[in-house]
């Protein structure tokens, strides 16, 4: 039950980092303006690396309440383990190896600084490509947990239903052609993904301590 509720707090934890994150995190620009923002971006990215060891921690924690005997159970964790590896990734290549680069080229005469260009535009189709890795983990791994939720009543329902209502929305938003990797975009997805993850590690720390939400 005490690892229930130090998985539940973490996954807090976790989701409280990467709203730092979001809330820090600079938008892009020229190569003056990211030179500008180089040591924000740096802060910013750094805390979204270490929230990811507090949220694989928080998921396993919810695995095995679900019930790491569980094969859907087992499956959504080791999805959403490659979710975080991709987010890690991400933030590691825009948030230190790009400001690092950048920098070594502040001094540089503007014909340079035009060569360097399409690599951060490169740059920036591998972090969307890393966005996407992780939406699709995010939300498969939460429909999994919220059906097993919804069979086993090993938490509150109503954490199930908002799982697959968010899962049915991020879809559609998907389908209709709205962009979820532009920063606007990610907040949003973050913010629904927000709202899932803290409730279930809320749910975790109560039924540490022997409260039925059912």
């Amino acid at each position: 039950m005490q690892f229930e509720k130090n998985a539940g707090r973490s996954l807090i934890l976790s989701t409280l980092l990467m709203v730092i994150t979001m809330v820090l995190h600079p938008t892009g620009g020229n190569f003056e303006h990211l030179l500008k923002i180089t040591s924000i971006a740096i802060i910013a990215h750094s805390i979204a690396i270490i929230s990811m060891p507090f949220a694989a921690v928080g998921f396993w924690g919810l695995t095995k309440k679900l019930g790491a005997a569980n094969f859907f159970s087992i499956s959504a964790f080791s999805i959403i383990l490659f979710g975080l590896i991709a987010v890690m990734l991400a933030a590691t290549m825009n948030g230190l190896v790009l400001p690092i680069y950048i920098l070594k080229y502040k001094d540089a005469s503007p014909e340079i600084i035009e060569s360097i260009k399409p690599i951060l535009k490169y740059n920036t189709s591998l972090n969307h490509a890393f966005d996407y890795i992780y939406m699709v983990a995010f939300c498969l791994s939460m429909l999994f947990w919220s059906l097993i939720i919804l069979k086993t009543k090993r938490l509150s329902s109503w954490i199930g239903y908002l799982g697959i209502a968010l899962f049915i929305l991020i879809i559609s938003l998907f389908v209709s052609g709205f962009s979820l990797t532009n920063l606007d975009g990610f907040r949003l997805f973050v913010l629904g993904s927000v709202l899932w993850i803290v409730s279930a590690g809320i749910l975790l720390i109560r039924s540490g301590e022997h409260i039925d939400f059912r």
